[in-house]
């Protein structure tokens, strides 16, 4: 029998110590952020996991934190119960691309953790935003193993007290608007707890959220790329 490594994580590309951030076999996009992607496993948003994103409130610039990821993919994003509008020339601002994003409503919590699992499953976006306030634990366990299966880019946003709740999430962060940005906790992640939170400064846009509701005249060609176009 050979001797073993020097060092144990050697071993296999999924062993960690627990003083060290997990190198993982999964693969990770960048966040466009340096600051934060340092802190995260593997450098950047875990694809083919669960992400949960607690919130301090809505519209502090979760959408800009995520921009750059989404700016980066090729495949189609859909966004799942946001609580306010979408503003569709904001997002075009930071580069999301509009022609290849799709916004679902679904009347029932049942039905949107539904939508998210097909669209999981599907494995055809390269990201899902999800907005869910009050969801289960075993809903939460069941979406993750079905993001393993796939390569998606996948958030959950929630109410900041639900970083008390227990979840199977390999990343939790919760998110606190800041004057420049916004403050990132590392709530869970494979690796030791951060010293500190991490201050992001937002790369400057346009409201991406409005908290008035619009009209339904069809005023803007954003709002109808939005809400009509359907992935490829």
């Amino acid at each position: 029998m050979g001797a073993l490594p020097a060092r144990v994580e050697e071993i296999h590309p999924s062993l960690w110590r627990g003083a060290q951030l997990a190198r993982g076999g999964g693969r990770t996009v960048d966040t466009g952020y340096a600051s934060l992607s340092t802190e995260l496993p593997g450098g950047g948003w875990p694809l083919g996991a669960l992400t949960e994103v607690m919130l301090q409130q809505t519209g502090i610039g979760e959408l800009r934190l995520l921009a750059p990821a989404l700016a980066a993919t090729k495949r189609p994003i859909t966004l799942v119960q946001p609580p306010q509008e979408p503003n569709a020339p904001g997002l075009a601002y930071v580069g999301v691309p509009l022609e290849n994003t799709l916004l679902l409503r679904p009347k029932t919590t049942a039905d949107s953790l539904w939508s998210a699992e097909q669209i999981l499953r599907a494995g055809t976006c390269g990201a899902l935003l999800f907005w869910q306030n009050h969801v289960k634990t075993e809903w939460l366990r069941r979406l993750q193993v079905v993001a393993k299966s796939s390569e998606t880019l996948f958030v959950v946003f929630r109410p900041l007290a639900a970083a008390m709740d227990p979840s199977p999430a390999e990343l939790r962060l919760s998110v606190r608007p800041t004057t420049d940005g916004v403050s990132v906790e590392v709530v869970k992640r494979k690796g030791p707890a951060a010293a500190q939170p991490i201050v992001v400064e937002l790369h400057p846009s346009p409201v991406l959220l409005s908290r008035h509701p619009r009209s339904r005249r069809p005023s803007a060609v954003g709002r109808r790329s939005l809400a009509e176009t359907t992935p490829a």
